[in-house]
């Protein structure tokens, strides 16, 4: 039997229109001067994030490709480790956050993934491993690990306020506005995580990664070559899905169809979180998407989350306001009211679960 799917649809590749996503060069905002093609690039991305919420990003002029294709290799070296190394650094031993989740710890919709991983957040002052997200970040032992990751780590962050600035123009902010929205995310408390993915079994009931959103602002995505694996959903409305037990009980999804997001040389898979749908008033949608790895090797992929900063104050933005405001809504059609939060709060919110062994990360 293989593995159920979230919803019932047509192949992706009967609807070519629906079966890629865009690429975005990020060069522009690399160099100086070049107005104009910031400004195509700035269009570029409010494109992608009103139509996908999904995109690739050509970072090729930012990172060297032997780089990442690194992390990949320190990262096999530690799960290929035994079971009790890995577990010398397991999250128990921490704020149950930071640290090596085994293999089906991790809990979506109410299963178990086929993955196991290593989880960072940013360093906070005062440690208390007592207290939600404010312990230590756990490093494996594997030699030039800890070094290499915190250079991408650092590259990453930049990379962030790069795009936050390239998203600002698009949604026409003003400068003080886009000035304001920066500060938002300056002391990022970003999220790094390491995951393998074994095959896929075909009795597994389960996924690698259930379907789920990402709850906060950016996430850059890199993945060793292995195609066929992350899974993106569009909203379509020529075609009828069936919404299956295993999604979050919260989506009233419709229609749509899933479609795949294999890796591209050059480029992160870069995807907005929720804090982009309370920012845009809803004009940007945070997307679902999941992992089904069936191929036979044993898969290698490292999200980078790129969110506000812990006391942020995240509410709609006074220039998607203005996007919105003239807006003709469909008959019956109600506009969801988009509340002010304090993205610590929230988040603690969200990932307080991991600290309830009956839910999961994405419950």
């Amino acid at each position: 039997m293989s593995a159920p799917s979230s919803l019932s649809v047509a192949p992706s590749d009967t609807y070519p229109k629906l079966s890629s996503l865009p690429i975005i060069d990020i060069s522009p905002y690399l160099e100086t001067g070049n107005h104009h093609k910031r400004i195509s690039t700035s269009a570029a991305l409010h494109a992608a994030c009103l139509e996908y919420g999904f995109f690739y990003l050509d970072i090729s002029k930012y990172v060297d490709p032997e780089e990442p294709a690194e992390l990949t290799r320190l990262a096999r070296e530690f799960f290929a480790l035994p079971e009790d190394e890995k577990a010398r650094i397991a999250l128990r031993n921490e704020d149950g956050a930071r640290g090596y989740a085994r293999l089906k710890e991790n809990v979506t919709n109410g299963k178990a993934d086929n993955h196991e991983g290593l989880d960072f957040y940013k360093p906070v002052e005062d440690p208390d491993k007592t207290k939600p997200l404010w312990g230590e970040n756990q490093w494996p032992t594997v030699p030039g690990f800890r070094e290499k990751y915190e250079v991408w780590v650092a590259k990453m962050k930049a990379l962030g306020m790069i795009v936050i600035e390239a998203m600002a123009i698009g949604l026409g902010m003003e400068p003080e506005e886009c000035e304001d929205l920066k500060s938002q995310v300056d002391d990022s408390f970003w999220v790094m995580r390491v995951i393998g993915y074994p095959p896929l079994p075909n009795d597994f009931e389960g996924f690698s990664c259930g379907a789920h959103k990402d709850y906060g602002c950016l996430t850059f995505l890199y993945a060793d070559p292995t195609p066929g694996a992350l899974e993106v959903f569009l909203q379509d409305p020529g075609h009828l899905v069936q919404t299956a037990p295993d999604l979050p009980p919260t989506e009233n999804v419709e229609t749509g169809v899933w479609i795949k997001a294999d890796p591209i040389p050059g480029c992160v898979v870069c995807n907005i979180g929720e804090m982009w749908e309370i920012w845009t008033n809803g004009l940007y949608k945070s997307t679902l998407h999941r992992v089904i790895h069936k191929s036979a090797n044993y898969r290698v992929s490292i999200p980078f989350f790129f969110e506000p900063n812990f006391n942020a104050i995240v509410k709609p933005l006074p220039a998607a306001l203005r996007l919105t405001e003239g807006e003709p809504k469909k008959k019956g059609q109600v506009q969801k009211e988009y509340k002010p939060v304090v993205y610590g709060d929230f988040l603690l919110g969200k990932v307080t679960n991991n600290f309830d062994t009956a839910k999961g990360r994405y419950d």
